[in-house]
């Protein structure tokens, strides 16, 4: 069954075929004129992202995406922190892997050190490589991609200084064909929070964070993520532990909750520990 799961979550990498153009028909690439921060255009055709349970992406319009996501992977790669589009909010994104870029994420949000980062991985399959996963193949693949993070126990593949004061991990696949097609191409997790100094409000638009440009080494700007003028929609995604064998526990409400708990409950049979 497991095998079956990559077929299923993965979105096809079509970096080599998508699109004919050079970096200035894909992409508007602009420097913020005050921060210096390089600003990266996405193409889309479509509307923007509507966030929350049951609103889940058409992932065809990818047209023109290469050069930005072989770019937005390079930077990665160097080491740089980054501003991205994701299914709930904007989010800040880093190699999980890198311990220093850990670092520099942790001082761009200007959080406190013992409050932990999730990762966000391409696909399903990724998951039980990087969590010791105790729920049934099929509770992913009827949560994920989508608004929700799992945490699970960590495995000894992850970074052991993402996060060392705990044995456990939030991991994420954003209903978000671009965050999908990033950590596919970088064959390893990305760190994510989000967007914002910790304890403000999350961001709907790249123009929101703005403040935090000057810290980062790229953002990709793919529109405004859901409706920009409803509070419901920045509460980012529904964190659940499911750790514990047989049981769910709530973390955060966020904008999947209900959602979220008939799956668990009613479908699956899993007790709230809340």
């Amino acid at each position: 069954m497991r095998a079956a799961l990559t077929a299923v979550a993965r979105i096809p990498l079509i970096l080599a075929t998508l699109g004919g153009g050079s970096a200035s028909s894909a992409t508007s690439t602009t420097m913020g004129k005050e921060s210096g921060c390089r600003l990266l255009t996405l193409p889309r055709g479509g509307d923007a992202v509507h966030n929350g349970p049951g609103s889940r992406q058409a992932h065809g319009d990818t047209e023109g995406w290469t050069e930005i996501i072989n770019t937005t992977a390079r930077v990665l790669q160097e080491g740089g922190v980054i501003g991205v589009p994701t299914d709930t909010v904007y989010g800040l994104a880093c190699l999980a892997q890198n311990s220093q870029s850990i670092k520099n994420m942790y001082s761009v949000k200007g959080r406190n050190g013992s409050k932990p980062l999730a990762i966000c991985v391409g696909n399903i399959e990724d998951i039980y490589r990087y969590c010791d996963v105790n729920v049934a193949d099929e509770l992913l693949l009827d949560l994920l991609p989508g608004p929700v993070t799992l945490v699970f126990e960590r495995s000894k593949s992850l970074n052991p200084d993402l996060n060392p004061f705990t044995s456990l991990v939030g991991v994420r696949i954003p209903d978000h064909a671009f965050i999908q097609l990033l950590a596919q191409t970088c064959s390893e997790p990305l760190a994510l929070t989000s967007a914002n100094i910790s304890s403000q409000t999350s961001t709907l638009m790249v123009q929101e964070f703005q403040d935090l440009w000057p810290q980062l080494s790229l953002v990709v700007d793919g529109g405004p993520v859901g409706n920009i003028m409803s509070p419901e929609c920045r509460l980012g995604s529904t964190v659940v532990d499911l750790s514990v064998s047989g049981k769910y526990t709530i973390i955060r409400p966020g904008c999947a909750l209900m959602h979220t708990v008939a799956i668990l409950g009613k479908k699956y049979g899993l007790m709230s520990d809340s």
